[in-house]
């Protein structure tokens, strides 16, 4: 098969990751990258954010021939273990029960391919935020999920939304990683590799 040529390439269907992008690039296309997400054995969640952004960045570039490629991935990890999204009500209740009065890290990973010669290069970066949870109450929880209902979310909720009130404070470098891009290590990345921005 014939690799194809192309411009940058997001590799994902996230819409919240494509909705980060366009805020600095005005051209890209979105593959999905056929990968297995499960963590290797042993791995931390900042291990496992990485190693996965570089997997889909470099599944998708395994077809394509020129251009820039960029993978993402996020964990999120509570008491030093990795937690994936609730996918139901059920399970966001329960996640953001056990939150409360508590701290949630997330490892959001970017992973650029570069493609412009025969030999590519990847450049990678890892955002750490720390998000404090208020101590929230079953009654708010439930309003919450109720208005949101975050059930494809890490963590159970939405920070662009208003999840925002779940919290006492988030610490962070950059606000765009919560949401699933950390678009200052993106940048930075498209930078060392020549990609003009803005």
């Amino acid at each position: 098969m014939t690799a194809r040529k192309t411009g940058v390439v997001l590799a994902s269907t996230s819409a919240y990751r494509a909705e980060l992008l366009r805020r600095v690039l005005d051209d890209f296309s979105c593959q999905a990258p056929q990968v297995d997400e499960s963590a290797l054995a042993n791995e931390s969640p900042m291990q496992t954010a990485i190693w996965l952004a570089h997997r889909k960045a470099c599944a998708v570039a395994a077809s394509l021939s020129g251009g820039f490629v960029i993978g993402s991935d996020q964990v999120a990890e509570f008491d030093g273990r990795a937690i994936g999204k609730p996918g139901s009500l059920d399970n966001a209740r329960s996640q953001l029960n056990a939150f409360a009065g508590r701290t949630l890290r997330f490892h959001t990973a970017v992973c650029l391919v570069d493609l412009r010669s025969d030999r590519r290069i990847i450049r990678e970066a890892c955002d750490l935020t720390i998000v404090h949870f208020r101590n929230i109450g079953h009654d708010e929880i439930d309003r919450y999920l109720e208005t949101d209902q975050p059930f494809d979310c890490a963590g159970s909720f939405k920070i662009e939304k208003r999840g925002i009130s779940l919290f006492e404070r988030v610490e962070c470098d950059d606000p765009t990683a919560l949401v699933g891009l950390p678009l200052i290590a993106t940048c930075r990345l498209l930078r060392e590799a020549g990609h003009p921005l803005p």
